[in-house]
């Protein structure tokens, strides 16, 4: 009889009753991770009506492979560009929450008696919602159109980060077992630094070596490829000191930024779903029953502590953050649950030895429970709502409206903050690639050198020679490049900032002369570092011409990489139909342009210009075959069907700005949402909207009134205003405030 081996066994074991048990609830349309769970729970050592795996430990390796799969689609997913674009109220929606459930998970844990370090997890296990779960219940509730859904997505992005960042932090305390913040710091700029690295490197690198390979590559080769991508970074990230995960989400968001990356993300899937299936059996192996009936009521407690504290923190974060009462709430009870990244947070502390056996079972149980509980909490979301506002007193929600509006304030950036802001990233990346560049020739180039090539100092000076031609660029970059050439112009054109200017630019070559030094300290004693030092700044002087165009031949070719994804989507969109000599062409609709405020239909762009508005692109938005009333507003990609003359045309119409107004047209209006009291002698008493001429003298827009305790958004231009009424106007502040104070004519 042949052996089979128990691995074999166990993996066949383990896939046969996942795939019963998902079937049945597939059925049931509950989620597949849940009958995941209940597999394993099934088919573990602690239940002996089925039979069971042999070996624990080679399940844990699938598990652990499992969970290398899972991170890096779900860095795929990720892209760090998508962590730029949610802005700042999802931000502090996610941080907010974090912070509170930390807190509220340690003190839980302490209340329950249990040791410090089982309280620290915990709070971790807390921390972190279900993405899975939750992009799950939003489709089967048909909400993700909702403004909340878009929230509730942002949230879970920067939330995985700061995942990312607690099993580096979590690893770090569990080895030191205390608290120390010297060590917290550095692991936290240790990884800070690491993941610089890797994204500018993998974004210069990975996208041209896809490209240039893409006529090899079949869908085999691509997938083994980018898995062969994901386990390198996976060693490397493990050989600095992180946990695999983590490399394995770096390399998948790397991919993310690539003309490839919907490509993989379909080949990967199914790998995923196999290992993503074991990891989740491996979770429920590991349930001991017996131990959950024991630990009742701390899931109990910590069920509702869940429930409570993420719906609680999450909605007040969105408070803070200006977004509305009913909004908040919405995304508060979307993300009361714990899910993926709380298995792999609490399988950490298993592996490390640091967590005690009941907190893995008791963070599953809590997890099942809050999975159920989640699409009958994102449909309570509206009923609270509802309730919390009947039982709120109106100086509250006048305050919180008040607010709300007040955090919608539009307001253009100034030359000093692009400025500043464009000084600071240069400083951090061109630091960190330097940093890196010192720290290779030192621990490997120049063992290299030494050992195998040439001994002594004139090893040294070769190996800083090959250095500083690899940093050659980023000095001059640091030091002399200017990549917001015209703010800086407007700025130096003020004689008053003059100086500022002078000693910031100092203090750039200064940075980029320490660096130089800090190279050469590697190397040579400080006498020597100095005569070569200068020796090199000479060098550079020499040279700047040419170090100058290899620099902008390296910026090309990352911005162009970083950016393949939207210009392949781009060119996509771009057809030819033949036989007519016609095309689909985008524009994007500058601030200034006379376009903005006004319909297709005022527009007249099929009669004027021969041409048709296919599809308009509003942030995330996707306007298809926009209908004669829809305008136009600043940034919207409009894309249009024609040929190159009236393309051309249309393109010189749509670039042309507003004429300055009379004041010359040098500064830029600040805009914001504003209210206007109707008073009984006002100039808008019993006007309509369209005879009050409001829009013109405003350069606003009424966007909500406020009648005899009615709200009305968007109101009709036929509504008569009457003595009381509360307008909402967007537009110029001191424009609002003079019309305001214009009172009707006194009767004689």
């Amino acid at each position: 009889m042949t052996h089979l081996p128990h691995l074999v066994m166990d993996l066949g074991l383990i896939l046969g009753a996942a795939g019963i048990v998902t079937l049945i609830f597939k059925k049931l349309k509950q989620p597949l991770v849940l009958g995941y769970i209940i597999a394993g729970l099934l088919v573990g050592p602690n239940i002996s009506l089925f039979p069971s795996i042999a070996e624990t430990e080679n399940i844990q390796i699938w598990a652990e492979i499992g969970v290398i799969f899972l991170l890096f689609s779900l860095g795929l997913e990720f892209s760090f560009k998508k962590l730029v674009k949610v802005g700042g109220p999802s931000s502090i929606m996610a941080l907010v929450e974090v912070v509170v459930m930390l807190l509220l998970g340690y003190l839980a844990g302490k209340l329950l008696g249990w040791s410090t370090m089982d309280s620290i997890f915990l709070g971790g296990i807390l921390s972190i919602s279900s993405t899975t779960i939750i992009i799950r219940a939003f489709d089967e509730l048909g909400v993700k159109s909702q403004r909340f859904a878009g929230l509730v997505f942002g949230v879970l992005i920067v939330e995985d980060l700061v995942a990312i960042l607690l099993l580096v932090l979590l690893s770090t305390l569990a080895v030191s077992q205390q608290f120390a913040g010297a060590e917290m710091l550095t692991a936290v700029l240790k990884l800070a630094f690491f993941l610089v690295v890797w994204f500018l490197a993998g974004i210069f690198l990975i996208p041209t070596f896809l490209r240039r390979a893409s006529k090899l590559m079949n869908d085999e080769t691509l997938l083994i490829v980018s898995i062969a991508l994901c386990f390198l970074m996976v060693i490397l990230a493990a050989q600095v000191g992180f946990s695999p995960a983590l490399g394995a989400f770096i390399m998948g968001s790397i991919l993310a930024e690539t003309t490839k990356a919907e490509k993989i993300e379909h080949l990967v899937a199914s790998v995923k779903d196999l290992f993503g299936a074991i990891f989740f059996v491996s979770v429920g192996i590991l349930i001991d029953p017996e131990m959950i009936v024991n630990y009742a009521g701390p899931i109990a407690v910590i069920t509702l502590v869940t429930l409570l504290g993420k719906a609680i923190s999450i909605t007040s974060g969105g408070l803070v953050a200006g977004q509305g009462l009913k909004t908040s709430i919405q995304s508060g009870m979307s993300v009361s649950q714990i899910g993926e990244f709380s298995f792999i947070i609490a399988t950490l502390g298993v592996t490390l030895n640091v967590t005690s056996d009941f907190l893995y079972p008791v963070a599953v149980a809590v997890s099942a429970i809050t999975t159920f509980t989640t699409p009958y909490m994102i449909r309570l979301a509206e009923p609270l709502h509802r309730v919390v506002e009947s039982v709120l007193p109106a100086k509250w929600k006048a305050s919180l409206n008040e607010y709300s509006s007040g955090a919608q304030t539009i307001g253009a950036a100034s030359d000093w903050k692009i400025l500043l802001r464009s000084y600071a990233i240069n400083l951090v990346v061109y630091s960190v690639i330097m940093i890196a560049l010192v720290l290779l020739s030192a621990r490997y180039l120049r063992p290299l050198i030494t050992e195998h090539l040439i001994d002594g100092g004139m090893g040294d000076l070769i190996t800083t020679a090959i250095t500083l031609v690899a940093m050659a660029p980023f000095l001059w970059a640091m030091a002399v490049y200017h990549p917001q050439k015209e703010a800086q112009g407007r700025i130096w054109a003020n004689k008053n900032y003059r100086s500022l200017i002078i000693v910031m630019e100092f203090a750039r070559m200064g940075i980029a002369i320490l660096f130089v030094g800090f190279l050469l300290h590697q190397f040579f004693s400080v006498v020597v570092s100095i005569v070569v030092g200068l020796v090199i700044l000479v060098l550079l002087a020499i040279f700047s011409h040419r170090i100058q165009n290899f620099y902008i031949r390296i910026e090309n070719r990352f911005m162009a990489n970083l950016n393949a994804r939207e210009i392949s989507a781009a060119q996509k969109a771009h057809h030819t139909l033949a036989p007519w000599d016609a095309h689909l062409t985008s524009f994007e609709v500058p601030p200034a342009s006379v376009v903005v405020g006004k319909s297709l239909f005022e527009l007249q762009t099929r009669e004027k210009f021969g041409i048709n508005v296919a599809v308009i692109e509003r942030g995330d938005r996707t306007i298809m075959a926009p209908t004669r009333n829809e305008k136009i507003y600043p940034g919207d990609k409009i894309y249009v069907f024609a040929t190159d003359e009236q393309t051309e045309a249309f393109r010189q119409f749509v670039e042309s700005e507003i004429a300055p107004a009379a004041n010359g047209g040098s500064e830029k209006e600040e805009i914001r949402l504003q209210q206007l009291v109707v008073s009984a002698d006002s100039m808008l008493l019993h006007k309509t909207i369209r005879e009050s001429g409001i829009r013109e003298k405003t350069k606003g827009l009424i966007v909500g009134i406020e009648k005899n305790e009615e709200r009305i958004l968007n109101p009709d231009s036929e509504l008569m205003f009457e003595e009381g009424d509360i307008l909402w106007i967007v537009g110029s502040p001191w424009r609002i405030k003079q019309l305001e104070a214009a009172r009707q004519p006194a009767r004689g």
